[in-house]
């Protein structure tokens, strides 16, 4: 995977991600995307791309358990979270949805910062100042959840999970 990095700070929540003035757009998911991450950077969703990452910092995705708050960032192109550490029901929502969370040190990624992501190697490698960094190595029942696109579509292909 490689994408421009949009850092964001501490303690982003499910409402940073999406704001509760707009649970009308719960059945609404495109429209729902373009209000992505608006109330931690209201010029997020209009410049984000393809592939690009979400980096933050301590305690990314915290607050209620909304399942569609992963699904809206993925929905916008975001091929990825990297954060320092992450809620626990966010971390389990974002790969059931498909989209890898990655914890790691992100104190030397800068906003605008060009990276490349091997998910099985566990490496980060910042195309715009050289630094790599390390993750976790993703268990492989994850990663095969990730590949498929998320829990639903691994088990409408497998008909059950395989550990």
């Amino acid at each position: 995977m490689k994408g421009k990095a949009f850092k964001f700070g501490d303690n982003i929540s499910t409402d940073h991600i999406v704001p509760g003035r707009l649970a009308h757009l719960r059945s609404n998911l495109p429209e729902l995307a373009k209000h992505v991450l608006e109330d931690a950077d209201p010029t997020f969703a209009s410049r984000v791309k393809e592939g690009d990452f979400v980096v933050g910092g301590n305690n990314f995705g915290l607050g209620s358990s909304r399942e569609h708050a992963p699904l809206v960032i993925k929905m916008a192109g975001v091929s990825a979270v990297l954060a320092k550490s992450v809620a626990r029901i966010f971390f389990r929502n974002a790969i059931n949805r498909g989209l890898p969370v990655l914890i790691c040190d992100t104190d030397k990624i800068d906003d605008g910062d060009e990276l490349e992501v091997d998910l099985k190697q566990g490496i980060i490698t910042d195309i715009t100042n050289g630094n790599r960094l390390t993750f976790n190595k993703i268990p492989d029942a994850m990663l095969s959840i990730l590949q498929e696109g998320g829990l639903m579509p691994y088990i409408k292909k497998y008909g059950d999970f395989q550990m």
